[in-house]
């Protein structure tokens, strides 16, 4: 570890790169990327603190002085918006003695570190030490703010965060994945529009990854919910989702993006008629169609689609996930520990009636869905630590049928139930893995 009176460089120890070769395969993984801790360490600087990783969505933070706590992985920080509106990421760890600054999840102040009150502005600048005639010449001399990552910058609203001051800019990693971030920020009303509620949170016992990899998994679904599909069938003959019965027949597509993203495009069957009308019944479905009726008149049918999901899910690697009309977010704890953070939205170009049936609507799936796939992600991990002779994880699915094919566009696209999303994000997971990068944080003082 290098330090200055600004900087402090953290070290990532080399490894050979013939070792992530004969772990990540065209068409396959080894367990191990899955079970290792010291492969799960190295995630933690190459991958969530290498790379551009999703920490708030602005209207979490919209007032000065508001604050949300955060993760890089498992680095803890604190995002903060100031008097004049910009945005900072801070550690949320005392320069004193390492203890917590920030133990709330979200609120409204500058901190007081609890341990021996040392005072910390929103920019995450000390300002302020009891007794601090004790500290000499030599304390004085060193910059003691908060560390703050080498980059933060933000794209229409969703805010990102790295270690690493030679990464590309946001709008390079995001890439081709950008149009399609700019069509879900657009179902919901444009950029400035959106405004991120409160959250259901899993503790889940198994590797992140496999959350990872269910993410972009067009295949899972007429199986791992069948109960949820054979119970909306009965009682309602039909609705969202029952189009997965026979998907590879669908006109739903999944994408493989730059820098290890995708996207299953559920749009031409969701959206293809009315996705309002193949909701599941929500309370208070019959009044408030009447009520949007009356209010929007010949823009009812338009109003009433926008509170339900955009249809698709959009994967930012390697931790943000756009769902439906809510907002996931994917945080390593452990080789074996994930928690993954569900954030409802809601618009503010609406009447509040439109919102509730927005959360409404937003509820039906995490609850009635997630505990599914919950389940699977932990039986997967739980396989993968008890039968280590087996060694692979398969992702073959229409890797030799021809299916996935470069489009017009550029983008290569199969069937919405190929493994296409977990070869590309593997792909750019063993670039990362193999690379040997920079990580430094600025404890400077701000002009």
């Amino acid at each position: 570890m290098t330090t200055s009176s600004r900087l402090t460089t953290i070290p990532v120890q080399p490894v050979a790169s013939d070792l992530w070769d004969g772990l990540v395969l065209e068409d396959r993984v080894h367990r191990r990327v899955y079970t290792d801790e010291s492969i799960f360490a190295r995630e933690m600087n190459n991958i969530f603190a290498a790379t551009w990783v999703y920490v708030a969505h602005e209207s979490e933070v919209s007032e000065p002085n508001d604050f949300k706590q955060t993760w890089l992985g498992t680095r803890e920080v604190v995002v903060t918006r100031d008097e004049e509106g910009a945005i900072h990421v801070f550690s949320n760890r005392c320069s004193h003695r390492g203890a917590s600054v920030c133990r709330e999840q979200r609120g409204n102040f500058e901190f007081t570190c609890p341990y021996h009150g040392w005072r910390f502005d929103n920019h995450g600048q000390l300002f302020g030490i009891p007794g601090k005639n004790a500290y000499g010449p030599t304390f004085k001399a060193r910059d003691m703010h908060l560390a703050r990552p080498a980059q933060v910058a933000s794209y229409k609203g969703f805010v990102f965060a790295t270690l690493n001051p030679d990464a590309p800019p946001l709008a390079e990693h995001l890439g081709n994945a950008a149009r399609y971030l700019d069509d879900w920020i657009d179902h919901n009303g444009g950029a400035g529009n959106l405004i991120l509620s409160g959250a259901q949170r899993f503790r889940l016992a198994c590797n992140w990854k496999l959350v990872w990899d269910n993410a972009g998994d067009g295949y899972h679904v007429p199986f791992s919910h069948q109960s949820l599909l054979l119970m909306t069938n009965a009682r309602y003959g039909g609705g969202d989702m029952a189009y997965f019965a026979d998907a590879d027949r669908s006109t739903m597509t999944n994408s493989a993006l730059d820098n290890g993203h995708s996207v299953i495009d559920q749009r031409p069957e969701m959206h293809g008629e009315s996705a309002w009308r193949q909701q599941r019944p929500q309370p208070g479905r019959e009044p408030f169609e009447k009520h949007v009726a009356a209010t929007y008149g010949e823009q009812s049918s338009r109003v009433l689609d926008t509170t339900v999901g955009a249809g698709m899910n959009l994967n930012i690697f390697p931790n943000l996930a756009l769902i439906g009309n809510q907002v996931q977010m994917i945080q390593p704890t452990a080789a074996g520990a994930t928690v993954v953070h569900w954030y409802a939205t809601r618009r503010k170009d609406v009447h509040s009636e439109v919102n509730t049936m927005r959360l409404r609507t937003q509820e039906d799936f995490p609850v009635m869905g997630e505990m599914d796939d919950a389940a699977n992600f932990e039986e997967c991990h739980r396989g993968l630590l008890n039968s280590p002779e087996d060694e692979w994880v398969d992702m073959s699915r229409h890797y030799e049928t021809g299916k996935d094919v470069e489009a017009e566009d550029g983008i290569v696209r199969g069937p919405v139930t190929t493994d296409l999303h977990m070869r590309n994000y593997y792909a750019q997971w063993k670039r990362l893995m193999q690379a040997n990068p920079t990580l430094r944080v600025e404890k400077g003082r701000l002009v």
